[in-house]
């Protein structure tokens, strides 16, 4: 299976990054005032990690039959000092929301996603040292009722 991106030059230190389908988004440094204008390249390592996680675990809960309202994942990335700045350690932070959620199937679709499924932290697997946490966010009954 073959996976193709194109990265072009755009200004300074500015890229768009495109998909083979025409989706694009901005890559950029951090400027002299420490914003960058897009997303940072470590930046995107952490959202492609959450968004791996994310299809994995809305797919396997799906199956389970779990009624998922809402599913938020908070990533927190430590970097070496020294070049190359990679992630030694990275905590994802899994928030659920839901109607009668079994804690048992979230234990194990994150599971299922962390072990065996999501590529991306199987390629980081080598470099960092990737740990999790969940939580399950009580739904009341007025956000079951749309309030």
């Amino acid at each position: 299976m073959e996976t193709t991106a194109k990265v072009e030059w755009s200004r300074q230190l500015r890229f768009r990054g495109t998909n083979a389908h025409g989706k694009s988004l901005v890559i950029d440094a951090t400027d002299a005032n420490g914003h960058p204008a897009g997303v940072t390249p470590m930046e995107l390592l952490l959202m492609a990690l959450g968004g791996c996680a994310g299809i994995d675990i809305v797919t396997i809960l799906k199956k389970q039959r779990q009624n998922l309202t809402r599913f938020t994942m908070s990533l927190t990335g430590h970097r070496r000092l020294e070049p190359p700045r990679y992630y030694e350690r990275i905590h994802v932070e899994y928030a659920l929301k839901g109607t009668n959620l079994d804690e048992r199937k979230i234990q194990r679709a994150i599971q299922l996603s962390e072990k065996k499924y999501c590529s991306v932290r199987a390629m980081l697997a080598e470099k960092a040292q990737v740990t999790s946490s969940y939580r399950i966010e009580k739904q009341t009954q007025s956000q079951k009722n749309g309030g």
